[in-house]
């Protein structure tokens, strides 16, 4: 089922609306403050939606190494010497480690154990350094530090510890004396004499020596636990009071082998994030690559997972494989047995979470330290699967074997990897007709999509599943990107009688090593900052009130006019040949022909890539570069026809076609054979941030000639491939910047009024609160900033400020700031 989409283009005031408003601040007759841009009309004697303690939470993967060198507190970096070209091409062994003298990594039989398969073999006399994550070890003045070694070596052999930078020591050395005969761990402690971010950690012996598990971490970890979590890092998700904890993927969950880390499998190291792996003494954990192109120690394993979402007084809500893989590799594992084998290590799972401790996983959680249970009640099976058929059929196997042992368990689906489209379709049918009760959603879209979709719920079946969007954002971490996600929060507690949780998504990145943008909370080796993203979660889950009180506001004046813009080809990852380019007029009359006779003198190149004119055809030739973009035409083209002639002559896609291009962020583009050449989409750029408009499967063949054709009329859109109509959709969705909604907190007697602003202008807004009595002082909250403004490590431009407003009465009005959110906490008499 294609999907119709409506688009407003601008977020200001139209030309009629800047005159009333210039009238509300010019000179003006008696009751001029009677004169608002926009009311809010609340009632409070009707009865709205329930909002669960839980609708808000977290989501944690560990991309942009948010777990080792991110929340994990260990701060050496590769401590096992298990890094592998598997994890990435670049990675040897020794990765973050440097040698003096004879150092030399085993994989033999005098290894710890069978999963930690390499150790460190070093010389007498010799040392290594490591040298921690992004400028180094990061140490402050008088903190402690605990470090601990495996160590195998003979009787009499030393080893000496110290911690430096480049301006000398760090601590006092320490010398630890390894006893003789087989391994055995052994522990030192520093104190800091000075702070530094570029600290080095170096382990020397006087004799012949065998290392693994090299391990500093800091004495103050979050809550002061062993193996614990970085504290500042730590505090600032618990700063949100999430309801749930979603964990650990993501991508990591369907991608690579389902086989586990053994003899039998030949110890894979591109396998899917299994439970197992990841519990039991850190020193016995399996290794494993990561799906983000780097090393997962499995340090920060399911137990800390679960002790974390404990502290945080969040709900645990692991994520189990499938068995069909995402994320690009889209493909079914057919194997009964190890389907039988999954579907077993997540009933072990929860017994491992609940159980009690004289079951087999009951009683490993309590060797961990934990005899009390964890108190699981949800359970995700699947990620973003691309074959919703294929899911399906194993997600029906899991659930019918979780839900006969734990009745009770909640067992959750998913609609695939975006917010429409034939996947999106079939998969929530499936969900429908058997009764599923917890979908979860995922979609990255622009800000515009955020703003023009605030009402994407409304519409949902109130007797049909209920919704979990377990990732979403606004694609930046700008201001006007956290304005967006607001606005689009305001639809999501409207209807928290369908939308049971949500979670942005991802919640950390390393600095220094993202894969992936936007991210809720940044950091380095020594500093964490919120994003402009995580004030506006931050200030949702903290007044979020038990019950939407319902209530309307007035819309922004909108002007509407044709889809305009010039044109243009690019290519992603791909070579292609394009020729017989023509645009024309509605009425017939020719704006643009190029057939590459001669040279390409009348496009402009403002993407990437290698482009020339062979043999009469407009060729990109480098099958690397993404986003190739060469535009002609006429910005204030409208109502035309535009025809390509296309041929991909190699790479992993197929053909952009664009249209409706205003500058290098700004364009629609007609994706064939895009996502690795499995589907063919619209995408619309406004201001860099993409969303999809209209997406089917599909794949383009190499060296064959296909015929483009798109026609825009008004506001619509019908695309043709060879001739034949490929889909339609017309663009006319409001993208409305001003958005509210109500809630009341029990526990206080306030209702909580939620206004965002998306506006660069204020919004004097007239408030009735439907003859509530309600006490004259209201403590207000407000977001605001330009809308390019983003938090550094340095520098915060979106902080709350907070203040008293002596206005509150049943009706009365307020001045909301321009690119505001605010909320108003207004006690009820």
């Amino acid at each position: 089922m294609s999907r119709t989409v409506r688009t407003r283009w601008r977020l200001g005031l139209t030309a009629s609306a800047l005159l009333v408003a210039a009238a509300t601040v010019a000179p003006a007759p008696a009751h001029a403050e009677d004169v608002t841009d926009y009311t809010i009309t609340v009632d409070p004697a009707a009865r709205g939606a329930k909002i669960g303690k839980t609708m808000y939470g977290v989501f944690f993967e560990d991309i942009n190494r948010a777990a080792d060198g991110g929340l994990y507190a260990e701060l050496v970096q590769n401590r096992s010497f298990e890094y592998s070209a598997d994890d990435n091409s670049s990675y040897t062994p020794l990765t973050g480690w440097t040698a003096d003298g004879t150092a030399q990594v085993a994989d033999d039989s005098g290894r710890l154990n069978d999963r930690n398969r390499n150790y460190l073999s070093l010389a007498a006399g010799s040392s290594v350094t490591n040298s921690g994550y992004n400028t180094g070890i990061a140490l402050r003045d008088g903190q402690k530090y605990d470090f601990s070694v495996w160590a195998r070596a003979g009787r009499g052999t030393t080893l000496t510890v110290t911690l430096q930078d480049a301006s000398g020591p760090l601590a006092t050395a320490r010398r630890v004396a390894v006893r003789g005969g087989g391994w055995a761990q052994y522990r030192a402690a520093f104190t800091a004499t000075r702070t530094s971010t570029t600290g080095r950690l170096t382990v020397a012996a006087s004799g012949a020596a065998a290392l693994d598990m090299v391990s500093l971490f800091p004495r103050d970890t979050y809550r002061h636990e062993p193996n614990g979590l970085r504290k500042d890092l730590a505090e600032k998700v618990a700063a949100l009071h999430p309801g749930f904890v979603r964990f650990p993927g993501g991508c990591l969950v369907n991608t690579g082998s389902m086989q586990d880390y053994s003899e039998a499998s030949g110890w894979q190291r591109k396998r899917s994030y299994q439970w197992k792996d990841t519990v039991g003494p850190v020193e016995q954990r399996a290794v494993n690559a990561n799906f983000w192109g780097y090393n997962q120690s499995y340090g920060l394993g399911y137990y800390e997972y679960f002790r974390f979402a404990e502290d945080i007084g969040a709900m645990p809500l692991p994520v189990v494989p499938a068995l069909v893989t995402g994320c690009g590799q889209n493909r079914a594992v057919d194997d009964e047995a190890l389907l039988e084998r999954h579907i077993q290590d997540t009933l072990d799972l929860v017994e491992f979470a609940n159980g009690p401790v004289i079951s087999r996983w009951g009683g490993l959680r309590a060797r961990m330290g934990h005899p009390k249970p964890f108190h699981l009640t949800h359970i995700e099976v699947g990620n973003e699967e691309n074959l919703p058929k294929e899911f399906f059929a194993r997600f029906t196997r899991f659930r019918a074997a979780i839900q006969a042992a734990y009745p009770y368990m909640s067992v959750i689906s998913n609609s695939g990897p975006d917010d429409s489209g034939t996947t999106f379709d079939t998969a929530w049918q499936l969900n429908r007709d058997a009764r599923v009760g917890l979908v979860d959603e995922h979609y990255y879209n622009s800000p515009q999509w955020f703003l023009q979709h605030n009402d994407r719920y409304d519409s949902y079946d109130r007797s049909g599943p209920k919704v979990f969007l377990g990732e979403y954002a606004s694609q930046g971490n700008a201001w006007k990107n956290g304005l967006a996600e607001a606005a689009y929060m305001t639809g999501l507690e409207r209807n928290a009688d369908v939308v049971e949780l949500a979670s942005y998504a991802p919640l950390f990145a390393d600095e220094d090593y993202v894969q992936w943008r936007p991210d809720l909370v940044w950091f380095n080796n020594h500093a964490s900052w919120g994003s402009a993203n995580y004030e506006v979660q931050k200030l949702f889950m903290n007044n979020t009130g038990d019950r939407v009180v319902p209530s309307t506001a007035t819309t922004t004046p909108d002007v509407s006019g044709p889809l305009t813009g010039a044109v243009g080809l690019s290519t992603w990852a791909t070579s292609a040949a394009y020729d017989d380019v023509r645009v024309t007029a509605a009425d017939g009359t020719p704006l643009f022909g190029d057939d590459f006779s001669g040279d390409a003198a009348r496009w402009t190149h403002t993407g990437g890539g290698s482009w020339s004119v062979q043999d009469g055809a407009y060729v990109q030739s480098d099958t690397t570069a993404e986003n190739t973009m060469v535009s002609a035409g006429d910005p204030a083209w409208h109502d035309y026809d535009l025809h390509v002639k296309a041929t991909k002559k190699a790479g992993k896609e197929g053909f952009l076609v664009a249209f409706g291009v205003k500058d290098t962020g700004n364009y629609y583009w007609w994706n064939l054979g895009g996502w690795n050449n499995t589907q063919s989409a619209v995408e619309q750029a406004v201001d860099g941030g993409k969303s999809t408009l209209l997406a089917k499967p599909g794949t383009i063949e190499t060296g064959r000639a296909y015929d483009i054709d798109v026609k825009v009329r008004g506001r619509q859109v019908t695309l043709l491939l060879d001739g034949e109509e490929w889909g339609t959709f017309t663009d006319d969705r409001p993208a409305e910047p001003f958005r509210q909604v109500v809630t009341r907190d029990a526990a206080t007697g306030e209702l909580i009024v939620k206004v965002v602003n998306a506006r660069s202008s204020a919004a004097r807004t007239a408030i009735d609160l439907g003859g509530a009595k309600v006490a004259s002082r209201a403590k207000a909250t407000t977001l605001a900033a330009a809308p390019d403004a983003v938090n550094t490590e340095t520098s915060a431009a979106v902080v709350p400020r907070t203040s008293v407003f002596t206005g509150a009465a049943g009706r009365f009005t307020y001045t909301f700031p321009p690119n505001s959110v605010t909320f108003l906490r207004i006690r009820q008499q």
